[in-house]
């Protein structure tokens, strides 16, 4: 079983792969659901580990319809991406009404340079996953992440399960979205895949912030800031114990 770990830092890269894990998608603010990282995070993620590192590219949160300039960055990210070494591109672009943008992920994977792609789970809102499955296919992705459409992995496992029989070796389904040590057995058993992507954190503290708790520095959403969540590589060992049962 492949363990693919979900990183926003350098301090999650190394703690995932004392964990073992196999493989890292390497972003910034998780909390956002994962946004393009540093080119320095990515640099020292690769001087200081051994495993593939696929960076993520997405310029803002709130959806997949990117705007001419939005599109510029994402370009623009890639190539830097790759040549700061990342072992592979993880994009998702679509038009507004939900279809799959095959324009412009046509012109990630050319920036690729053929490296993997992965279809991030921009793939989760499209209206029909079979259709964009096979659009995907002919484009040269290398994989989907995907949580079946559903709010996690674990509830859509169904569907996850067509996609792996439908693509028949063409393309990766990676299943992702609220995996953990408590469902993770049934996710790939209900599924039949191969490969998990996960994010196992635990919190540490930050007290720079106490003095003035009434500052805070984001919009609304407020997460802590006397918190950070990284990923504990000992719950990621945990989830390596458990696929090798």
């Amino acid at each position: 079983m492949l363990i693919e770990i979900c990183c926003g830092s350098l301090e999650d890269a190394l703690a995932a792969e004392e964990g073992g894990a196999d493989r890292i998608e390497l972003n910034s603010a998780l909390f956002l659901g994962g946004l393009t990282p540093s080119l320095g995070t990515l640099v020292e993620v690769k001087r200081q580990t051994k495993f593939p590192v696929l960076a993520m590219i997405r310029p803002r949160v709130g959806g997949f319809d990117y705007s001419e300039a939005e599109f510029a960055v994402m370009r623009t990210d890639a190539r830097f991406a790759v040549e700061q070494g990342a072992d592979g591109l993880v994009f998702g672009c679509l038009h507004s009404d939900g279809t799959l943008h095959r324009e412009r992920t046509a012109e990630l994977v050319s920036l690729a340079q053929g490296r993997p792609t992965v279809f991030h789970r921009a793939f989760d809102v499209v209206p029909d996953p079979f259709a964009t499955l096979e659009q995907l296919i002919d484009l040269g992705i290398t994989r989907i992440l995907t949580s079946g459409q559903e709010e996690s992995a674990y509830n859509g496992a169904g569907l996850i399960r067509g996609l792996i029989e439908a693509a028949r070796g063409r393309i990766e389904i990676l299943p992702g979205g609220g995996i953990d040590p408590f469902n993770v057995c049934d996710v790939i058993e209900r599924t039949g895949t191969t490969q998990i992507h996960l994010a196992l954190f635990h919190s540490r503290r930050d007290r720079s912030c106490e003095a003035r708790s009434q500052v805070y520095f984001g919009g609304q959403l407020r997460p802590a800031e006397d918190r950070i969540d990284t990923i504990d590589a000992g719950g990621v060992n945990g989830i390596r114990k458990i696929c090798l049962k």
